[in-house]
């Protein structure tokens, strides 16, 4: 079996960046969050709740809806890692975990617009699943999913606000 060769130039510019999180769905994020110790020695994360009080947009499927979630950043090499667990609402998250269990949900990039990036991925035939914005402290900050033509994991292009709120917790819990 030969090497592949260097890739081949597209024919047009692709519009999302290469990817710089890979996220996990989970059903318990403190237990996770030591698995991921464990295995990885990634940490501290940053734990954060999205919702109705941080989130001034929501979407799923096409509908306005209220969802909420915990998730668990921090980075692990030149990629950021992020667990993440459902609460309520519908969401993409609660779906994962109901088709395929715990395990890679999504791979994240980050995107400088992103109104223009999810108008070029919808023309290129991608689905938008769902949508969230207004998580910054100054209300900026957005975040959307797509379904692929091509593959199952689901893909994130995230626009990070100017300034995030402090995070709720950093684990491991440090003491003092």
């Amino acid at each position: 079996m030969t090497a592949p060769g260097p890739p081949q130039e597209a024919a047009e510019e692709w519009p999302v960046p290469p990817t710089r999180q890979i996220a996990f769905a989970v059903r318990d994020l403190e237990r996770s969050l030591s698995a991921f110790d464990g295995l990885f020695g990634a940490g501290p994360w940053n734990v954060y709740t999205l919702g109705p009080e941080r989130l001034s947009e929501m979407e799923y499927r096409g509908r306005k809806v209220e969802f909420r979630f915990r998730h668990a950043l921090t980075t692990w090499g030149p990629v950021q890692l992020e667990l993440v667990q459902p609460l309520s609402g519908p969401n993409v998250y609660t779906e994962h975990l109901e088709r395929h269990g715990e395990g890679v949900q999504h791979l994240g990039t980050y995107v400088e617009d992103i109104a223009r990036t999810r108008q070029e991925l919808e023309a290129r035939g991608w689905t938008l699943v769902q949508w969230g914005s207004g998580f910054g402290r100054t209300g900026d900050g957005a975040f959307a999913y797509f379904e692929t033509p091509a593959f199952g994991t689901l893909v994130e292009i995230i626009h990070a606000p100017t300034v995030r709120h402090d995070p709720d917790l950093v684990w491991p819990r440090r003491s003092g």
